[in-house]
């Protein structure tokens, strides 16, 4: 096995300071993996990490990404969870194995892969076993690495945390990597979804299952969405928007109806009025991705149902910066680094 290995590093935070540099090959520890990344995923946080440091304690050289999928081709002697050449993806919160989330009332837990923790836009990581889950084997890795954060996110908002069912009404405003899975998922409950976003998006997404496509755009996008519902509203919101527009949400929802608060991209300080909030006795799930448990809960039905991740565009690995700039217009589903190792082990 060769010695040395490409991996993107940032020695300070902002885009001027990422490279791609040639470094050792870790080598694990007795209970370590070591393994050969074959894709990353991206997440706009990735980006937002990379550019702004999110606040998050970086310890550099940094190496940022959190969603892989590769294949173990070296192990601890203490491992048991895995064997040389299992297909594997990485868990987002490596330290949420299952239950409630870790943290308190005052320091709410964000231990990350690619924040807290170092990422994986590496050709080979080395992580604890207990780190890592079983790919799913109906999916390619570029698929596969989609669903540490993207997957696991819906799945615990709409599943684990909602209770998505069969004739329920979900509402989904976007067409990102979330937003996709939501709907996917949705439809293999048997639920009706209604998505909004930018008209050119309308024909994919129905394509995708999607039953009624709503033109964000519109000035009364929100009145079409009543009327689709017959003024009921949506059982279930996935809210990957924030900011100002979870008083949409709010105003959308059903009575009894889940709103899932995901995302932060209109901003981290979310409002809503509180007259329908209470009066529609409205839940609202605050959703940071999953657990370990939950992620395996989400690969068994991955290949139950048949889902396929969405994936707007394969980059390679030296093409990271635009990817990146990709990112910031906005992709139809997921962004992914195929690594290409040369088939060399």
């Amino acid at each position: 096995m060769r010695k040395q290995m490409r991996r993107w590093e940032l020695n300070a935070i902002g885009r001027e300071n990422l490279e791609l540099k040639y470094v050792d090959i870790p080598v694990p520890d007795p209970r370590q993996v070591l393994v050969q990344v074959e894709a990353v995923a991206l997440n706009y946080r990735d980006k937002m990490v990379i550019e702004s440091g999110r606040g998050l304690p970086l310890k550099f050289p940094f190496t940022p990404g959190s969603d892989l999928a590769g294949k173990v081709v070296g192990h601890g002697d203490a491992v048991t969870l895995f064997s040389n050449g299992d297909r594997v993806i990485s868990t987002f919160t490596p330290d949420w194995k299952d239950g409630l989330r870790p943290g308190d009332a005052r320091t709410p837990a964000y231990r990350t892969l690619g924040g807290y923790y170092p990422g994986v836009l590496a050709e080979y990581v080395v992580m604890p076993e207990d780190w890592l889950v079983k790919a799913p084997t109906t999916l390619e890795p570029t698929q596969a690495a989609t669903l540490s954060c993207a997957g696991l996110t819906a799945w615990f908002a709409l599943v684990e945390r909602a209770g998505v069912k069969a004739g329920d009404t979900v509402l989904i405003p976007s067409t990102g990597g979330v937003a996709l899975f939501g709907l996917q998922i949705a439809k293999a409950h048997g639920a009706r979804v209604i998505v909004s976003g930018r008209a050119s998006n309308a024909t994919r997404a129905k394509a995708l299952g999607a039953d009624y496509y709503v033109d964000r755009n519109r000035e009364d996008w929100m009145d079409v969405i009543y009327q689709i519902t017959g003024n009921r509203g949506a059982d279930h919101i996935l809210e990957v928007i924030g900011g100002e527009h979870l008083a949409k949400s709010v105003q959308l929802a059903a009575v009894g109806g889940h709103i899932c608060q995901i995302g932060a991209l209109d901003g981290f300080d979310i409002t809503a009025p509180a007259m329908p909030l209470m009066l529609k006795d409205v839940t609202i799930h605050g959703i940071g991705t999953g657990s370990r448990q939950a992620l395996l809960n989400l690969v068994r039905a991955v290949e139950q149902t048949g889902i396929k991740p969405v994936i707007d565009s394969v980059y390679a690995f030296s093409d990271l910066e635009n990817a990146l700039d990709h990112l910031e217009r906005g992709p139809f589903g997921k962004l992914v680094i195929e690594i290409n190792n040369n088939g060399r082990a």
